[in-house]
């Protein structure tokens, strides 16, 4: 967990009252009191994380089967998320995180139902390019496939140990 530079804070406010704004006009969201969610303080995760972009941390010796807003001690979401080519994937995220705060921590059939019923129809597919943003920021080597170019962004090499997932060819190291 990071401390957000005031720049950030500003961003995650910004971000905080768009998802808001949002949630208050979906239809499945009518009866829920989603004002409550601007209490949760938002904050970023360290930079180096690459797997997770947002987490919904919740406050200690709670009950977990019976959980609200005022539960949630802070949501976290990924720093490069606040930049503008990832805005319609950071809404989704924070949305599926306010989720979670709205007392459903468990990612079953009826979290996945409000979590696609956010309106941007294709933020929620951003993931993995934002994994494989991540990823390839941080890389040092590219695992590629001689056969179908295939390549996977790694910090350490491959030593001809692992084979493509596609063609099932073993791969090749290249330093970046």
């Amino acid at each position: 967990m990071a401390k957000p530079s005031k720049e950030q804070v500003l961003l995650l406010d910004e971000l905080r009252n768009f998802v808001i704004e949002v949630m208050r006009d979906m239809p499945e969201w009518v009866d829920a009191k989603v004002e409550r969610l601007r209490s949760i303080p938002l904050g970023v995760l360290r930079r180096n994380a690459t797997q997770r972009h947002g987490v919904t941390r919740w406050r200690r010796g709670v009950d977990l089967r019976s959980l609200n807003p005022e539960d949630v001690e802070v949501i976290d979401i990924h720093p490069q998320m606040l930049n503008p080519q990832w805005k319609a994937y950071s809404a989704f995220v924070l949305h599926h995180e306010y989720i979670h705060a709205l007392g459903l921590r468990a990612h079953n059939t009826l979290f996945r139902t409000l979590e696609a019923a956010w309106p941007g129809r294709t933020a929620g597919g951003h993931g993995t390019q934002f994994t494989e943003h991540l990823r390839r920021e941080k890389a040092i080597w590219l695992w590629c496939c001689p056969d179908c170019q295939q390549e996977f962004p790694r910090q350490k090499p491959s030593r001809r140990k692992y084979r493509c997932r596609k063609c099932n060819t073993i791969l090749i190291d290249k330093k970046i």
